[in-house]
């Protein structure tokens, strides 16, 4: 461990002496060799980790010495300049990452937006094609049982329940899919009916409180129901709560919700630090909060139970 710490601080030390060294070198002689070196370092900040703060400290102590030792009014007009220079050329790497990174979360918001009406497509195809289907069945096997003895025609009856099981199992997997009480009345309704089916099917109480009331914008609504129907098949399924509860409110610009539950719990960063362990979904719901601009958290601990929180951005009213 010491010779971890020795070694990121001898790194963090050298970074400094060569972003001064360069500046010093371009700011008395200009040249373009120079000034390569402010965008080598830039992109060598990238890849280490330096935050923009960081860099802009570094450049300002050295600017501070540089000055220090220019006693002539003129060659510090000259010397500001090409600093400005240097740093703006040192963070260029910065800012091409940022526009890869706007990029990035552009082309996932479009995926997301692409899922889910392929979803949509798939669950309503499933509630009203397949329900069509099924009520044609029925509609023969009540033609045909009427030709048949008693005996068929109980037979018949059985099948009967088994296709009104199909249809049942159907109606549900086409609502958790994708619900149309999410488009037709919105995000609130939808959670709601949501944790209505888990707690009838799991035997544990859900309690919502909400102090945000109204639609939201179609992506919000969307991201924030996909998040809290994992983060509740987390607490149903693998955290085996008798408990759970989901709050909703605004601070701010901001809707947060947090859903805790009084489960097993589990080591937060053993499960995000172990690929194999990254199962509970945190990854694609913290992949669909980035895509619009919102935030994850998550609390726990073994034993202690788990606390998701959500915060998305939905703007003053």
């Amino acid at each position: 461990m010491r010779s971890a710490a020795k070694s990121k601080k001898n790194t963090g030390w050298d970074f400094e002496k060569q972003y001064r060294s360069a500046l010093c070198e371009y700011a008395l002689s200009g040249g373009e060799v120079e000034l390569r070196r402010a965008y080598d370092l830039g992109r060598g900040g990238v890849e280490a980790g330096k935050s923009l703060v960081e860099i802009a400290s570094i450049h300002h102590e050295a600017l501070l010495d540089l000055i220090g030792e220019t006693k002539d009014a003129r060659p510090r007009a000259e010397l500001l300049r090409a600093s400005a220079a240097f740093l703006a050329e040192s963070l260029s790497p910065y800012e091409m990452a940022h526009r890869g990174f706007q990029d990035g979360v552009k082309a996932l918001r479009q995926l997301n937006e692409t899922l889910e009406e392929e979803i949509k497509r798939i669950a309503y195809a499933v509630h009203d094609e397949a329900g069509q289907l099924l009520v044609a069945v029925h509609l023969a096997l009540a033609d045909l049982s009427r030709e048949l003895p008693k005996a068929q025609q109980d037979q018949i009856g059985r099948v009967e329940q088994l296709l009104d099981q199909v249809e049942k199992q159907l109606r549900r997997y086409s609502h958790d899919l994708r619900p149309t009480i999410l488009d037709d009345l919105g995000w609130l309704p939808a959670i709601r009916f949501l944790a209505k089916g888990v707690a009838k099917r799991v035997s544990i109480p859900i309690q919502i409180e909400s102090t945000v009331q109204g639609r939201l914008s179609n992506a919000v609504e969307i991201a924030l129901y996909r998040v809290v129907q994992e983060a509740l098949t987390n607490a149903t399924k693998h955290s085996k709560a008798n408990r759970v509860s989901i709050r909703v409110r605004r601070a701010g610009g901001m809707l947060c919700c947090s859903i805790r539950d009084d489960g097993s719990g589990f080591d937060v960063q053993a499960v995000q630090s172990d690929r194999k362990r990254r199962g509970l979904g945190l990854v694609g719901m913290q992949e669909r909060l980035n895509a619009i601009g919102g935030t994850l958290s998550i609390d726990s601990a073994p034993g202690r139970g788990t606390k998701v929180t959500i915060r998305l951005p939905i703007g003053q009213e």
